[in-house]
């Protein structure tokens, strides 16, 4: 078969410096899924977008061709040598892409409609009402419930599963030859990855695309690939059929990429339990309602139930883990076991520093007891690369919070950071850069680093390893497990991943639509998962095995509509069936 897509020797590098795309070769044959794999700065997305002629103003490619399959069946277009005109024509025509950030890709100034409808006004010769039947059939086509209103709609107005939805409809409005799909689900809940790689396989099988996937998780490569490229700093490692791959790799680099992939164990992991419970943190009777004001004076204001009856508690030296899709209210239950955020009335927090300590209320903290507070309990965001000040080097971004609170004097500050450095695997003589200079596993590193520079007891981690590789986010994972050993710290651990979860928790609590619908130790909540959602978390976790693939049918129920849950587990609006003890220590929320 006659390659749609070959790449040949492609070199691209920046300035003098050595090339960041080395020598790489590969093609794609019509309707196959091509994965090209590897961890962040192998090369994968600057081959790609070679191929569109949109690389980076400073970027030069050396030497190599980028060959386009002709329609008519001559000679292949050599994409590198056509003029800017000729390449307008193909770009969102014959080959499109799907950008790795929506809220970036999208104009935050221009209406969704508008900006899916430029690609037929650009490449396609069809009447305006000819055009909008189009751009709301593919709207309905990609899950979007009511088309017109997604139509009307702005990029700020929709969830970042709603708005890589609109990406797809971006890219597949034009019915291209070759979809590149960079990192499409990177930023995505499972379950919303789940449907938006099961909706790209089938539009791909509908339109007869051929698809380039760009990934660093195998768990991905394993649901949806044909063949598999491995990349490397810049150059191509391994490839060949995904089934050989994902089965026998041969290249170090491809096996360690397997051995970091997150999976749900296989068999329980059993927990050491405890008849009497230490708790450092208790949330009882925790809600917290926002009320946001109408789109315009006279449009009545909306009230949102963020979170709703929590109860659950933080054993010292242990990890909680609260998990669920965006939305469902594990970062407000995070800032409130921080005080950032005051519960509504009724609400108890309570926290406990040492094991014989006085307990404090949350709720009713003054200014000077919440400074000793904010000593005892500190914060690991999500992003690495926005949680530290660029324009703050390393070691006045460590001391700051010890200066804050009156800590030491600036030795003394300087020598705890160094040691905090160490700590978290990194090097003295970093102190003095700025955090430019670092990847993004090294700046989660500083972000730890950070949050241990006071000593706590307590730590919040939120989402602190979806923005990295799944390599680095062992590193981090690993990182994490010493320190709270060394410690004796106590964690809070906000994630939508069970397979991060799996590794590092103690105990689970399921998070949808602000309630918690299950919670248990690991051994019971993966191998009995009682709730519908629970299900559909724990199908929607890709893994790097191409005999296990995404159960699309369980995700689909699960993460639907509480009135569409098997009747034990339905409820409408705020009514909702109680917390039940189902076996020792599993809650499920459920009629009994």
């Amino acid at each position: 078969m006659t390659a749609l897509l070959t790449v040949e020797n492609l070199t691209i590098g920046f300035d003098d410096a050595a090339p960041v795309v080395d020598d790489v070769s590969f093609s794609l044959l019509p309707g196959e899924t091509l994965a090209l794999v590897g961890e962040s700065g192998s090369g994968k997305t600057l081959s790609c977008r070679a191929a569109l002629r949109i690389l980076p103003s400073m970027a030069q490619v050396r030497s190599g061709h980028v060959f386009l399959a002709d329609r008519s069946g001559d000679k292949p277009t050599d994409l590198m040598t056509l003029t800017e005109k000729k390449m307008c024509g193909i770009r969102g025509a014959q080959i499109a892409m799907i950008f790795q950030e929506p809220m970036r890709s999208l104009s935050p100034l221009h209406r969704i409609g508008n900006q899916v409808t430029e690609v037929l006004r650009l490449h396609h010769r069809i009447s305006t009402s000819e055009q909008l039947k189009r751009v709301l059939g593919i709207f309905e086509r990609v899950g979007f419930k009511d088309p017109q209103r997604i139509y009307e709609s702005y990029p700020f107005e929709l969830s970042g599963g709603m708005r890589q939805r609109a990406m797809i409809a971006m890219a597949m409005v034009g019915r291209p030859e070759i979809l590149i799909a960079d990192e499409p689900t990177t930023a995505l809940d499972v379950t919303t990855q789940a449907q938006v790689l099961g909706l790209i396989k089938d539009l791909q099988q509908e339109y007869g695309m051929a698809v380039v996937l760009v990934t660093h998780d195998l768990g991905v490569v394993a649901n949806m690939a044909d063949s598999v490229v491995v990349m490397n700093r810049g150059r191509v490692v391994e490839s060949g059929p995904a089934p050989l791959i994902l089965s026998d790799p041969k290249h170090g680099y491809t096996r360690d990429l397997m051995a970091a992939a997150p999976e749900i164990p296989t068999s329980p992991l059993s927990k050491n339990k405890e008849s009497d419970r230490d708790y450092i943190l208790e949330m009882r009777n925790v809600s917290k309602t926002f009320i946001l004001k109408g789109a315009s004076a006279w449009k009545p204001k909306t009230v949102v139930r963020a979170v709703r009856g929590i109860e659950f508690g933080v054993e010292r030296g242990k990890t909680l883990a609260v998990v669920g899709e965006s939305g469902s209210g594990k970062t407000t239950c995070a800032r409130m076991a921080l005080g950032a955020e005051r519960a509504d009335s009724g609400a108890s927090i309570l926290f406990r520093a040492e094991t014989d300590g006085v307990v404090v209320d949350l709720q009713k903290l003054n200014n000077s007891d919440r400074l000793a507070f904010q000593r005892k309990a500190q914060m690991v965001f999500q992003d690495p690369y926005s949680t530290l000040n660029p324009r703050m080097r390393v070691k006045d971004a460590l001391t700051e919070p010890m200066e804050i609170h009156g800590i030491g004097s600036v030795s003394d500050r300087l020598d705890r950071a160094a040691k905090m450095l160490g700590w978290v695997g990194l090097s003295e003589n970093m102190l003095t850069r700025y955090p430019h200079a670092f990847s993004g596993g090294q700046r989660q590193r500083l972000s730890i680093a950070r949050a241990l520079m006071l000593g706590p007891t307590f730590l919040v981690c939120d989402e602190p390893t979806s923005a990295l590789d799944v390599s680095v986010q062992e590193q981090i994972l690993q990182l994490l497990e010493e320190i709270r050993d060394r410690l004796n710290l106590s964690y809070l651990f906000i994630s939508h991943d069970l397979a991060v979860v799996a590794r590092i928790a103690d105990e689970v609590a399921v998070m949808r639509s602000g309630l918690v619908v299950e919670q248990g130790p690991p051994d019971q909540l993966f191998y009995n998962p009682q709730h519908p959602y629970t299900k559909a978390l724990i199908a929607a976790q890709p893994e790097p095995d191409i005999n296990r693939p995404i159960n699309l049918k369980i995700v689909a129920q699960g993460a639907g509509e509480p009135s569409n849950w098997p009747e034990a587990f339905r409820f409408s609006g705020l009514e909702a069936p109680p917390l039940t003890e189902t076996a020792p220590g599993h809650k499920v929320r459920c009629y009994v």
